[in-house]
């Protein structure tokens, strides 16, 4: 499973954990979040994809903070329509759309994107556009028949990613955050080399 570290907000923190090489960094551009990123992001190495994330928010402003960012993907995490997500394809940039997931959800409502994006995202429903700190009913998996890769978030820390491999789920990544902090943003870095993928 590749391995997706997001909320990142400080540069040194940011430099840190870039030097266990995870497939991707993620930078929240919604400036409701805790973890809204606001300065420049730092040289990583090139092998680390970094992931801008955005709810709702408009194509000038989503290709601008691209370009500006030299950013590897975009993360829709929103109400965007898969017209939104066919225009941002135009961009040659990898897309993932991510969709919160409850018991009564209908995985039927991902067929439209098939066609207009690299990845699908699910994540727990919650109050908040992510960062709800706990995990879904991962039994609902079993409804997903897409080939599109998957990646898997919501309240993701060191027990659940052993689960996650023994479970034999359809996954192609993982999505962490707040189980991996010290505050909203700060990532711990002791804690992210307990994973064995990233030592």
């Amino acid at each position: 499973m590749k391995i997706k570290i997001c909320g990142m907000k400080y540069r040194d923190n940011i430099l840190e954990v870039s030097q266990l090489l995870p497939d991707y960094l993620g930078f929240i551009f919604y400036n409701k979040s805790a973890r809204f990123f606001e300065g420049e992001i730092p040289d990583v190495p090139s092998t680390i994809k970094k992931v801008g994330v955005f709810v709702n928010e408009t194509i000038d402003n989503m290709t601008k903070t691209a370009k500006k960012h030299r950013l590897d993907v975009i993360q829709l995490h929103g109400n965007e329509s898969p017209e939104l997500c066919e225009k941002l394809q135009k961009l040659k940039i990898e897309i993932i759309k991510v969709f919160s997931i409850s018991d009564d959800f209908d995985f039927d409502e991902i067929k439209k994107y098939e066609q207009v994006c690299n990845y699908f995202l699910f994540d727990t429903k919650g109050q908040l556009h992510g960062g709800n700190g706990v995990k879904f009913n991962w039994d609902l998996l079993q409804n997903y028949h897409s080939k599109k890769p998957l990646f898997l978030s919501g309240g993701i820390g060191l027990e659940e990613i052993e689960q996650i491999e023994q479970l034999n789920l359809p996954v192609y990544a993982i999505d962490i955050n707040s189980k991996f902090e010290i505050e909203p943003g700060l990532k711990n870095y002791t804690l992210l080399k307990n994973i064995s993928h990233l030592n």
